[in-house]
């Protein structure tokens, strides 16, 4: 298995599609903040990863 794998998401604000870079060695929870690729706006992305499976959920900043 990669340490490192893409995964794809919507951008909650503007709806576009933004690809994410996961660090799978960063620990099974990890949280942080990224900024939309179009609209630039800040993302909040927690990851659940159990062995080759990530749960990813995404909020606007605020919510």
């Amino acid at each position: 298995m990669s340490l490192e794998q893409f995964e794809s998401f919507s951008c909650p604000y503007c709806g576009e599609a933004n690809e994410l870079l996961v660090d799978v060695s960063g620990g099974a929870h990890q949280e942080f903040v990224v900024d939309c690729e179009v609209c630039c706006a800040p993302i909040v992305i927690r990851l659940i990863i159990r062995g080759e499976d990530i749960s990813m959920d995404v909020q606007r900043e605020n919510e």
